[in-house]
């Protein structure tokens, strides 16, 4: 077994069931969704996209870009929530959790094709 296929693979997929836990629940609802559970979200993302930094091959690239992706989308939903926690006069209404929980939405689109490609390199692995 090796270790750090392990480690990637927790860091992959602790990512996308994070952002999962974030997202799921009505759209315009901001008791559904927990501020803590974004940025621990973005915090697991921002770990899996180092660590995919190392593979130099065709799918390390496409996991990078589905990790940047992904980490732009969560840091952007981080930043609309911010400012309307802490800045806006209207606070933390409909508008502004749809929002984030859209853009949560989009790094949960790149987080799935990134465990799809996980799983598909893990299938194909032949041992040697």
């Amino acid at each position: 077994m090796n270790l750090e296929k392990v480690v990637f693979g927790f860091f992959v997929l602790l990512a996308a069931t994070l952002n999962f836990g974030f997202f799921l629940g009505d759209i315009g609802d901001p008791a559904l969704h927990n501020p803590v559970e974004l940025y621990a979200a973005v915090v697991v993302n921002l770990i899996a996209t180092v660590l995919k930094f190392g593979d130099r091959t065709q799918l390390g690239a496409v996991h990078l870009a589905t990790s940047l992706v992904a980490d732009l989308q969560l840091i952007a939903a981080c930043v609309v929530l911010t400012y309307a926690q802490n800045v806006s006069a209207a606070g933390l209404d409909t508008e502004a959790i749809s929002s984030v929980v859209s853009l949560s939405g989009g790094a949960l689109l790149a987080n799935l094709v990134a465990v799809i490609l996980l799983v598909s390199e893990t299938v194909s692995y032949r041992r040697r």
